[in-house]
């Protein structure tokens, strides 16, 4: 048996109907938290979706958790510890252990602030993967 899982999640414009969280009283409208419906051993991941306007309304940082937040629609900007940054579609923003981080979705933007954030913690990955094996003879499945 191989070792992998599909999640259909929706499309982006059907992330605002998630509601989730870590604990109930951190839960809300338009987040799931993918490794809760995959067993993820190494990384976490979260998709989201605030609508304009709508904010986090709190402030968190990791001890041990790096994040990556990967923004795919909408426009919005980010807390950085004393620094706010614009983020939209294409933006990629890495959030290191200690940095404490907020985000919201502007008020002007025309469609809901989507984005997924990536967690993984534990070891440092290598530059170049070395676990990888490649089987170039092997013919394609289509």
């Amino acid at each position: 048996m191989s070792d992998y899982e599909v999640l259909e999640m929706g499309g982006l414009d059907e992330w605002r109907a998630h509601y989730g969280g870590f604990r109930p009283e951190s839960s809300r409208d338009g987040r799931r938290v993918v490794d809760h419906d995959l067993e993820m051993q190494f990384i976490g991941m979260t998709a989201n979706a605030l609508e304009p306007g709508e904010e986090a309304g709190y402030w968190h940082a990791h001890a041990r958790i790096e994040e990556l937040y990967v923004f795919l629609a909408g426009r919005g900007q980010m807390g950085l510890d004393d620094e706010v940054v614009d983020v939209g579609p294409g933006t990629v923003v890495r959030v290191g252990q200690g940095v404490w981080r907020t985000w919201r979705a502007l008020p002007g933007s025309s469609e809901q602030l989507r984005w997924l954030c990536i967690r993984a913690g534990g070891y440092e990955l290598p530059h170049f993967p070395d676990d990888s094996t490649r089987d170039e003879g092997r013919p394609s499945p289509w």
